[in-house]
């Protein structure tokens, strides 16, 4: 298993919510930012998280492959961001 889902599961994050985050990351990165914040994740476990993503960024695209998501929407996402900076 994905250790960012592993994760998230020991926080207790519901599948339905772990679905639901990184589905919108594939479609809008900043709203998950949004679905992150109502999670409920205690700041030193959110740090810890985003330590992971930091140092093993493929891990977003295992876990998006992992749930059965689209990680070319993730690529054009950035690509959006890129943009409208």
């Amino acid at each position: 298993m994905n250790p960012i889902i592993q994760m998230l599961k020991e926080l207790n994050v519901s599948e339905e919510k772990i679905n639901e985050l990184f589905q919108a990351l594939t479609e809008n990165p900043l709203m998950a930012m949004a679905v992150i914040g109502q999670l409920g994740i205690p700041s030193e476990k959110l740090q810890e998280i985003m330590g992971i993503v930091m140092t093993q960024p493929n891990l977003i695209q295992e876990a998006v492959e992992e749930l059965g998501l689209d990680f070319s929407k993730v690529e054009a996402a950035k690509e959006k961001l890129k943009e409208g900076l």
